[in-house]
């Protein structure tokens, strides 16, 4: 199977790892190779994958910033790609859970019951969702985030390295939360927030 890897930086390789490991063969797209220390080959740039997408049997985008990241999507989407979702080796995943389209699940994450990710998330490394969550189009779950059961987390949130969510808590769309935070109430959209508990963020 011929994957398409948008984006020759940390994240596309870390995708590519895991892909290979699922049997994938992998072709990266990127519009600079400067900063590029992945191992594998370059294919072309974002507009050839968009003239290509239909030689491949799965496409998915390998840029953490979420912005950017859905918007690629809806331009792929609008080309014909075909998305895949790579899920590593190591992750768990239950069986009752909903994984959309052109999500990533690395190393060591975990994913429980009636848990629902939507379309082009990013569960990073020994990440865990629980039952009943609900993570929204966009949302990058960083390294070590755990979300307790029953949380909602907007479209496009990012939650830094090692937050953690109490359980029955909804996140808003938009939302940064700094590393190591605890969410502790329910976030609105568009903030930043920070700490133990986490409060929107003043400045330096």
């Amino acid at each position: 199977m011929r994957l398409a890897i948008l984006g020759a930086g940390g994240h596309g390789a870390v995708i590519a790892d895991s892909a290979e490991g699922r049997g994938w063969t992998v072709n990266f797209f990127d519009d600079s190779r400067a900063g590029a220390f992945v191992d594998w080959e370059i294919t072309g740039t974002s507009s050839q994958l968009l003239e290509q997408v239909e030689h491949f049997d799965g496409v998915i985008v390998g840029i953490g910033a979420n912005a950017v990241r859905l918007e690629w999507l809806a331009r792929l989407r609008d080309a014909g790609a075909t998305f895949a979702t790579i899920i590593d080796r190591t992750a768990v995943v239950s069986r009752h859970a909903k994984i959309g389209q052109a999500c990533f699940l690395a190393a060591g994450s975990i994913v429980n019951i009636s848990a629902c990710i939507e379309d082009g998330c990013i569960i990073n490394t020994g990440t865990t969702v629980d039952h009943d969550c609900h993570v929204a189009e966009g949302v990058h779950l960083s390294p070590g985030v755990h979300l307790s059961g029953g949380v909602n987390i907007g479209r496009a949130s990012w939650l830094g390295t090692g937050t953690v969510v109490r359980n029955n808590i909804t996140v808003g769309d938009n939302v940064i939360a700094g590393v190591g935070s605890a969410i502790t109430k329910d976030i609105a959209s568009s903030q930043i927030v920070v700490g133990v508990p986490a409060r929107p963020f003043k400045g330096v």
